[in-house]
């Protein structure tokens, strides 16, 4: 990624000069794109399993379980996920915590997504709180201009249409 800005800066870059350019890293096709996205899903399990063992050892105390499906080819388009289940949300009868990479056949690129994901905690109350809340609000940013993105068009990020390329 980039020396100059922060790497979440140019990974949206490189997402809208994608959608720009009709391309998925570098892949114009539906084959490629899906060959770079089952590529991706070996590079991005450790973190997705780290993420949600933290989950497990810091707030279930241990008793939970990941799974990972790996990849899978599907009629809706190929997918991934990666769920945290335990026996309280088990006994609940609601869905585990689950990180997804999916590209959905009406999709021009892959996407993450959670189970339920729309709204994030808020809990700070000193300085060094809300330097941690930093990679929080990353992400809802990040999301946020990415859902504004699939309203109006990638024309709406000046870099992109000033000509970005990675």
């Amino acid at each position: 990624m980039s020396e100059a800005q922060p790497d979440y800066i140019t990974q949206l870059l490189h997402h809208f000069a994608d959608l720009r350019d009709g391309t998925h890293g570098g892949a114009a096709d539906r084959a490629g794109k899906e060959r770079r996205f089952e590529v991706a899903i070996p590079l991005i399990d450790p973190f997705a399993r780290q993420a949600l063992g933290e989950i497990n050892v810091g707030l279930l105390g241990g008793t939970g379980e990941v799974r990972a499906s790996g990849f899978q080819p599907g009629a809706e388009g190929p997918a991934a996920t990666w769920t945290l289940a335990w026996p309280k949300q088990q006994a609940a009868a609601i869905s585990p915590v689950t990180i997804r990479a999916y590209y959905g056949q009406a999709n021009s690129h892959p996407h993450l997504r959670g189970a339920t994901v729309g709204d994030w905690p808020l809990n700070v109350f000193d300085a060094r709180q809300a330097a941690a809340a930093l990679p929080t609000f990353r992400a809802i940013a990040s999301a946020d201009l990415h859902n504004l993105v699939f309203q109006a068009g990638w024309h709406i990020v000046p870099a992109i249409t000033a000509g970005w390329t990675p």
